[in-house]
């Protein structure tokens, strides 16, 4: 058994994909129209064949948007992304703008920061400082 898609809930696909592509670097991988949805899926740069990231249109499904209000409220980030350097990458998604609501934290064998995807998402970007 193995990962090859997960999912993040999103109320505006192309909202999204804007923010996925244009921001953080992924590139898209899959766009499949479902009628009003389409399968969207970006992937890492370094890792085109990789795991899928599932821009799922579910966001205002109640209880979805009822969970990711709540984690938004609680500050908890709803997935997380691995870095090289957390903060030059806390610099650069700053200079385009990306509100964060934890900056660069040390956590040991970890350092951490926390923004705002802009799609009703709070998501965490790690760094491994030692195994």
């Amino acid at each position: 058994m193995r990962i090859t898609v997960t999912s993040l809930p999103v109320v505006d696909q192309d909202k999204a994909l804007k923010f996925y592509t244009e921001v953080l670097g992924f590139i898209k991988k899959r766009d499949i129209p479902l009628g009003e949805a389409k399968w969207l899926t970006v992937v890492s740069p370094d890792a085109p064949d990789g795991v899928e990231l599932l821009l799922e249109p579910n966001g205002e499904y109640p209880a979805m948007k009822a969970l990711k209000e709540d984690l938004v409220r609680d500050g908890i980030p709803f997935t997380t992304f691995e870095v090289d350097d957390v903060y030059a990458e806390y610099e650069r998604l700053k200079r385009l703008g990306v509100q964060f609501s934890i900056e660069p934290t040390n956590m040991g064998m970890t350092i951490v920061a926390v923004f705002d995807d802009t799609c009703g998402n709070l998501i965490q970007m790690h760094q491994v400082t030692s195994a």
